[in-house]
């Protein structure tokens, strides 16, 4: 496995676009092959995995192979931790050499950073996709968005400026990162995620699919947060960034500081609720309540989080939680 990541990596830090673009085929490979097999491979007795096969059950199994084109069925998730390919693969990613979404945070950069024109839009979304799947794969790898350096990258593929897939493909990333991590929503809060998330929600100029992203953002983020595991070091990172709202106040007129404005009389009760949260967050896995959060919406959208709260009590669409 580590000669096929060596492989794929060497692609991802090419300056060629083409080159890029194979090793992100070559990632996706790897995990689809983790993630893609017949489910009475992974229930074999131990014993009759390891038997060595005669030739004539190999060229049978050639045969049926031939005869079967068919794509083979997903995994389930019970059945990943048993499987050998996983384990493996799971063990690479704790190292820092072999860690798959950091590789692919490091391409995405520098794909944003020479993109400008278009030319790499695709290679964007599909490396957004590749990291929601190793996340998902990986939970341990959500620790790299952390780092505000890496919150910050998709806050700003959220922003106008870039073409609506990839502001879809990173509103369903953003949420696989924040997904059981209440530390990242904290950076994403102080990076003033929600400026940019509330902003483009009030948009006009925001299409229908970017829009129904936004909305099952908002949903997601006023769900009861569940306490992350502890990390030895989780503040090891460089220190937070104060987002600048400047660049979305000139694309959307002013917009939002006018909202944040007419929202200044919530802003102390806002302030109460996020104190007396904030003096037990260390002992609660920094953790907020949803009351809090509601608040910290209601900044930029007085008068909707009710109306979303409804909803979520009313259609659950998060299996149910309570909130």
């Amino acid at each position: 496995m580590e000669s096929l990541l060596s492989l794929a990596f060497d692609n991802l830090s090419s300056f060629d676009g083409a080159k890029i673009k194979k090793g992100l085929k070559q990632v996706e490979g790897l995990l689809a092959q983790i993630c893609l097999s017949g489910p009475s491979n992974s229930r074999k007795p131990a014993a009759a995995a390891a038997a060595p096969a005669t030739g004539q059950q190999q060229e049978d199994k050639t045969s049926s192979a031939a005869a079967a084109p068919t794509s083979p069925p997903r995994k389930a998730l019970s059945d990943l931790p048993g499987d050998p390919a996983f384990r493996e693969f799971f063990k690479l990613q704790e190292g820092f050499e072999w860690n798959v979404a950091q590789r692919v945070l490091t391409t995405l950069d520098w794909l944003v950073a020479r993109g400008g024109d278009g030319k790499y839009d695709l290679l964007i979304v599909n490396a957004l996709d590749l990291i929601q799947g190793v996340l998902l794969l990986h939970p341990p790898s959500k620790s790299l968005f952390s780092r505000s350096v890496h919150m910050n990258l998709l806050l700003d593929l959220i922003e106008p400026i870039n073409c609506p897939a990839i502001q879809s493909a990173t509103i369903i990333t953003l949420v696989v990162a924040l997904l059981d991590a209440p530390h990242n929503i904290r950076v994403f809060e102080q990076l003033d995620g929600l400026l940019t998330i509330t902003s483009l929600f009030k948009s006009r100029d925001t299409g229908r699919e970017v829009k129904f992203r936004l909305t099952e953002f908002l949903y997601f983020y006023l769900t009861p947060e569940t306490p992350s595991i502890p990390r030895a070091n989780p503040a090891a990172g460089p220190g937070l960034l104060q987002r600048s709202p400047s660049k979305l106040a000139k694309v959307f007129g002013g917009g939002a500081g006018r909202a944040a404005a007419n929202s200044n009389s919530n802003a102390s009760v806002a302030e109460a609720a996020a104190g007396r949260d904030r003096a037990a967050s260390e002992s609660n896995g920094n953790t907020l309540s949803v009351e809090t959060k509601k608040h910290y919406v209601d900044r930029y959208l007085p008068g909707v989080v009710d109306e979303l709260l409804k909803d979520l009590d009313t259609y659950k669409p998060f299996d149910g939680v309570a909130l």
